[in-house]
Parts: C-alpha cells; structure tokens; sequence
C-alpha cells in the first residue's frame, strides 16, 4: 500500500504507472541478481519511499555496477532521477530497461511520456503503439491510447504551426506553439521557434524567456545565449547582455560572433561604469563626457541614447546648469514622458531658473508615476515654498543674480547696487527715502545671501530675516530700518577694499 503524500504517491499522480516501482517484484534467476543486488535494490526502493532520493540514486548505482544487466535496477534508478527532474538522465535507462525485457510495457510507456515531451512526436508514437500490442493491463492499455491521441494532435498543431510561421503569421504561429508547448514542453527547437514568433512581433522579453529554456534544454547551446545576450543588448541591459555572451564563450571561446559581440558590448559596459563612478564622485562634467562617448560608441540602439542623455540630463542639473539641464532633459521627456527621473531632474533645473511653477507641474507629473518617492516629495514642497516666497521678497533679484551664484558675483553685485543706491547719492527727499528702502533691500540680501546657513534657508523656501517666515506670523518682513544699516560698511568683505561714508 502506499503512503499518501509519499514521494511515490507524488510521483504517481502524474505518471500512474510509476506506482509499478513499489510493487515491483524482481525474478533473481531471471535477472541475475546476487544478494548483495538485491540487498541494493531492497535499500533503495525504501530510501525511495522515504523520501530519501540521493541516498537511493546511490544504491541502485550499486545495483547496476553489481549487475549491468539486471533491467529492475536501470527502472529504479530511471524513477529516482525522474523524481529528481532530471529525465536527460532517467531517458538511457528506461531506453536500457526496454532492450534487456521487451515486454516492460510500464517502462516503454514511460519512455513514450518523456518523448511526447521533448516533442520526439514519431518516437514517442512507436513507443505508444508497441505498448498496445503487449498485452498490457487495463490501466496501460487507456493511458498508453491517451498518450498516442496527444501525440496525433501534437502532429497536427506542429504542422499548423510549421506553416504559420513560413506565411509570416507570427500571431497565429504563437497560438499553435502555446498549445503544443503545454504537453511538449522540453522542446527546445520549438521554444526557439516560438523565440523567434516572439522577435517578430516585438516581444523580446517574452523571446528571452524562451530562449532561456532553450539554453537549458539543449546541450552546448551557443546559438541560444548569443540571440538572449544581442536582445538584452538592444534593450539597454548591458550588463545582462554581458553576462550571456560571457555563457556562449565557455562553450565555445572560438565562437566568431559571439567573441565580436562580446568585445562591442564590454566596451560599452567599461564606458557606463565609469561614468557612474564620475557621478559617485561628483564629477559631472567628465560624467556627461563618458556619456556622450556612450552615444558615439553605440548610435544604432536608440536605448542607449535615450539613458545616456538621461544621465546627462542628471550630470547638468547637479552642476548647476540650468538651461543646459532643461534642453536635454526635455528631449528625453519628449520620448518618454513619464520618466520620472528627467522630471525629477528637470524640476531641480527649473527651481534654479526661478520658473516654479513649471517645476511644480514636473514633480507632480513625477509623483502620480512614483508618489513614495521622498525626494520628489521633498521637492515638490519645497518648490511651493519658493513660489509663495517669490511672491514676497526675493534676494537674489535684488542682487540681480542667479540663485546659483558663487559668493564672489553675490559680492560684487552687492557693491555696484551699494554704491548705486547709497542715500548720500541723492539729494531729494523723495528720492532718498526710495533709495534708503533699496539699500536697506540690497544689504539685506547681501547678509542672507554671503551667509552660507542663511542662504541655505532661503533657499528651502524660508526667509531668515523674515520674522512671519521665523516665528509663523506677526511683524514686518521688511522689519529692518535705515537707522539699524548706520555704521555699518556695505562694502567689507575681507577685501582690501574700504569705502567710507558721512550720513547727514
């Protein structure tokens, strides 16, 4: 009796006629079998029932080494390696079993199911036919004439699909192969088949996954890592693309194409690492040079293209190159509008801009795509903050300056304003209560914008001298008097430069 839930139960859901292995009774004198076989063959089959399928797999070893023609060995051992799912290897040995006892029908029956899946339609058909002239059981006879009208469909459908494909009906070409591939589904040359259905119609992932079983199936299948490698290649998966080609050159180190893809693609792949490292290291400028190369290095794959400018895009939004960041990144939006990562990039170049209220359209552009992302969040705050600060005051257009500008231009443009618009410049009175509000606006500007934590919070959409902004309301965000600027010198900057002058 079996177990239920035992392997052999397992294995007798699927292929009924397995469950003969427990049952098997061996004939010695028929077989040849000397006691230390047979004591192999008994250790086994429990090792077997028990779930212990390596320390089997080893005494049936025995078995056949103890003798080679003993077929209830070869069974046995063909049923642990089934049980293994390794049927390349369990394929000889019921082969093996079929030669020493022509009359196993539970062996040539399960010899004909592994063929009918590896798509050997003919060989699995004999071995079908052969079984119903045997005298079988009731139970071989039903799934031996179920097996043999699989196989006859099999042909029909293989046919169908045969002619589909020379007609460049791709379409209906995959149909017929996904029903087939349901019974015959160690069937490599028809994955390959499908594979290349799937090429056709532009499906290259789903070609891939094909063609990855294909390379399993099939021995020494350079063809096969060399079509996954060239089609990771042309969807931008360098280094996936280096990793399969790297597969076809250990089977094969000699293989023309193969070694001149390889070469193609180590270059790109050399190429991107090392401007990614650039970027690591902040080196935007010779990042945005590696990539350009990456563009030059491979023109024909438009995927290529697309990254490295979308890379490049990054490398000019980080270096603070606005208008340089908004062109490329906008070229690459044209193409892909939802990539996030060019709206991400983008929007920082159009904060530098001061054009906020586009920056806030590509964060939330960015945001419905990737609404966990906390950089985009983060962005988009504070780009409202800095289109709610511009409303009130803003430094640097008091300066006249970009908000990307190095202390030494806020300096200088400090000074020139300074000079311009000093009250002892003007004589009405009218015209001076103007100019002492515009120099108080100027030196404010200078004392936010030469302070590096000040600026840093104005530039988070906080106005630091900004007593509503500080303390969340109430007093005059232009608190500062003329009175409170007396005494102090506009123009010191560490310099060697002093300027000094008489208020009346």
């Amino acid at each position: 009796m079996v177990a239920p839930g035992s392997v052999t139960s397992r294995l007798g859901s699927v292929f009924p006629f397995l469950l003969v292995l427990v049952d098997l009774q061996y004939e010695g004198a028929e077989c040849g079998v000397n006691a230390d076989v047979e004591k192999h063959l008994e250790l086994g089959k429990k090792l077997l029932a028990a779930g212990q399928l390596a320390d089997a797999l080893s005494q049936f070893h025995a078995a056949v080494d103890g003798d080679p023609d003993n077929y209830i060995a070869y069974y046995r051992r063909a049923t642990v390696f089934l049980a293994m799912g390794k049927s390349k290897a369990a394929l000889p040995d019921l082969t093996k079993v079929i030669e020493l006892k022509m009359d196993f029908t539970a062996a040539r029956l399960q010899r004909g199911h592994l063929l009918l899946k590896q798509g050997k339609l003919d060989e699995a058909e004999d071995d079908f036919k052969k079984v119903l002239k045997s005298n079988p059981s009731e139970n071989e006879e039903k799934e031996a004439q179920s097996q043999l009208r699989k196989a006859d469909e099999m042909q029909h459908l293989r046919s169908q699909a045969l002619y589909a494909f020379e007609s460049a009906d791709y379409t209906a070409a995959i149909t017929f192969l996904d029903k087939i591939l349901e019974v015959c589904v160690w069937d490599a040359e028809l994955r390959e088949l499908r594979a290349e259905c799937f090429i056709k119609e532009g499906e290259p992932r789903k070609a891939i996954s094909d063609l990855k079983a294909a390379s399993k199936l099939k021995n020494d299948n350079t063809e096969a890592f060399y079509k996954i490698s060239i089609l990771y290649y042309q969807l931008g998966d360098h280094e996936l693309s280096l990793s399969e080609v790297r597969e076809c050159l250990k089977l094969d180190q000699d293989h023309k194409r193969c070694f001149a893809h390889y070469k193609q693609v180590k270059k790109l792949n050399k190429l991107i690492e090392s401007a990614e490292e650039l970027i690591r290291d902040g080196r935007y400028a010779d990042a945005t040079s590696k990539y350009e190369s990456v563009m030059k290095t491979e023109p024909s794959v438009s995927e290529y293209s697309i990254r490295s400018k979308e890379r490049i895009c990054h490398c000019f939004s980080k270096d603070e190159k606005p208008v340089e960041a908004i062109r490329i990144c906008s070229e690459v939006l044209q193409i892909e509008p939802d990539n996030v990562n060019a709206l991400r990039d983008r929007a920082e170049a159009y904060l530098i801009e001061e054009m906020y209220d586009e920056a806030i359209q590509d964060y939330e552009t960015a945001q419905e795509h990737n609404e966990n992302d906390q950089q985009i969040r983060e962005g988009l705050e504070k780009a409202h903050r800095l289109l709610k600060q511009s409303q009130k005051r803003d430094y640097y257009k008091i300066l006249g300056v970009k908000r990307n500008a190095k202390k030494q231009e806020i300096i200088k443009a400090y000074r020139k304003l300074a000079m311009q618009w000093h009250p002892d410049n003007f004589q009405n009175e009218e015209e001076k209560k103007k100019a002492e509000k515009k120099f108080i606006d100027i030196a404010a500007a200078k004392e936010v914008l030469s302070d590096p934590e000040m600026r840093k919070k104005f530039d988070d959409g906080e106005d630091p001298l900004d007593a509503e902004s500080q303390q969340g309301g109430g007093g005059n965000p232009f608190h500062r008097s003329w009175n409170s600027w007396q005494g102090f010198n506009p123009f010191s900057s560490g310099g060697p430069f002093r300027f000094k002058f008489h208020f009346n």
